[in-house]
């Protein structure tokens, strides 16, 4: 049975009350779905998704991350439930019931997951909102979970010919403690090597990467250590913004589908890529939203931009991710400057982590003792929060299928995430999924920082329409 890493531990040890690490998406279906018609679906293919039929088995005291346990008698009444909006029930309405749910921690004595049905949309519609804890799986991972239940037919395909593996039992008690023990004896030199690992990628690490001379020094450290040469990283602290600081207990939702083909429109134009295109405009609607709420940037934000480190064909579950911090052009004015310093950035920090990938997250989170590793992260949560967030806002591009797919015979027509913010991160995430000729952008934003989360999906259309004229202007 495995034990969950240190950074997938990492996302049980940071949540309070405040910051709930739930990853989420909300699936607009064609037509009604039924829940016993899911449940069956669920019944059959839960065996072949891992990640669904886990739950936490904690080491006594807490002196060592917890295990995962297979459950056997999984109540599908439990995780499946379903609601109703009032009839004819709107986007809005939608949105901020997705909102409730996203803010509620997860029960950490069942499997950390939860599908809700919400029945009663305009047209006939349905939405799906499923809910996984990030210490299950990372973006990646999740995507295959919902892929999990995802048919490429109306008619749902029959299960795999194999019979689904079992997982192993997790130690006894006993050999908890000791397997504990034995990696504290451990961590000091952990801690010690990922110091010395540490300062020729100090470039690479929110916080240490703000500190005045961090660069140079990181320079000069892989320059000693016989490191070759490798791209430097843009560097810009995050400036305070309304969106900075401890986020509250609520959230924000909403939600806005941009049409693949004009983003295409605008990468061949300007000889950029998709992603540089989805980053440019999220930077314009951040820049939009600012000049209505105190005034627009005067230097770039920070972005903090999730990169996989999971290799093609990797299917195990758990995060394999690291976080990069990316300056994010949202203080220039012209949409086609803002788009090339989105591009040049990017083009940086593709070329730097293609030669050696940024893996402090999750050699930082090896270092730490398990027994502290709670009070650590929700001190330095709170702390830096308060001061000096590395990061202003969180966005992230997750390419899909471009074709139909369907769920218990109904088609999937639009799949928005709905991700995490922190008290580290800043109030607002932007998370974007193409699917089926759509760029699907999820919204998810602190109630208090930032009330109207419908304001920043606008923007979002009105930074790709500045894009789409400067494209037009362009061919003239």
């Amino acid at each position: 049975m495995p034990q969950l890493s240190a950074l997938d531990a990492q996302f049980l040890h940071f949540e309070t009350a405040t910051n709930v690490a739930n990853i989420a998406g909300l699936a607009i279906l064609d037509g009604e779905l039924n829940r016993a018609d899911l449940q069956d679906l669920l019944q059959a293919r839960l065996p072949y998704v891992p990640a669904l039929r886990r739950k936490l088995a904690p080491v006594p005291l807490g002196l060592d991350h917890p295990y995962w346990e297979q459950e056997d008698d999984l109540d599908l009444d439990y995780h499946v439930r379903e609601i109703g909006l009032p009839p004819g029930g709107d986007d809005r309405q939608l949105a901020e019931q997705v909102s409730r749910l996203h803010a509620r921690a997860l029960d950490r004595s069942r499997p950390l997951w939860e599908i809700y049905l919400i029945h009663g949309l305009a047209g006939g519609r349905t939405g799906l909102y499923t809910k996984i804890h990030h210490a299950a799986v990372d973006g990646v991972g999740g995507a295959d979970v919902l892929a999990a239940l995802l048919d490429l037919a109306p008619t749902p395909a029959p299960p795999p010919p194999h019979a689904p593996e079992r997982d192993e039992p997790p130690p006894g008690a006993a050999e908890m403690l000791l397997r504990g023990l034995a990696r504290m004896a451990l961590n000091p030199a952990h801690a010690v090597r990922f110091i010395a690992q540490a300062v020729p990628h100090m470039d690479e690490i929110p916080v240490l990467s703000s500190l005045p001379g961090s660069h140079t020094l990181s320079g000069l450290a892989r320059k000693a250590a016989g490191v070759g040469q490798v791209p430097d990283l843009p560097a810009a602290p995050a400036p305070w913004t309304p969106f900075s600081g401890p986020v509250s207990q609520h959230r924000r939702f909403a939600f806005v589908s941009l049409p693949l083909a004009e983003i295409k429109a605008v990468r061949k134009r300007f000889e950029v890529t998709v992603n540089d295109v989805v980053m440019a405009v999220c930077a314009g609607a951040l820049r939009r939203w600012m000049a209505a709420h105190g005034g627009a940037p005067d230097r770039p934000l920070v972005a903090g931009v999730p990169f996989s480190l999971r290799e093609l064909g990797d299917e195990q579950a758990g995060n394999q991710v690291t976080l990069v911090p990316a300056p994010l052009a949202a203080h220039v004015d012209d949409p086609v400057e803002r788009l090339r310093d989105v591009r040049d950035v990017m083009c940086r920090i593709k070329d730097r982590f293609g030669l050696a990938p940024a893996r402090w997250l999750r050699e930082f989170s090896e270092s730490m003792p398990a027994a502290l590793m709670g009070l650590a992260s929700r001190s330095a949560f709170g702390l830096l929060g308060q001061t000096a967030p590395p990061i202003n806002v969180m966005v992230s591009n997750v390419p899909g299928p471009q074709f139909p797919l369907y769920v218990s015979g109904a088609r999937l027509l639009s799949f928005y995430p709905v991700s995490v913010i922190t008290d580290m991160s800043g109030g607002v995430n932007i998370t974007a999924f193409s699917y089926d000729g759509s760029v699907d952008f999820g919204v998810v934003t602190d109630r208090v920082m930032v009330p109207d989360a419908w304001e920043l999906t606008g923007y979002l259309r009105d930074s790709l329409d500045e894009l789409l004229d400067a494209e037009a202007s362009f061919k003239r």
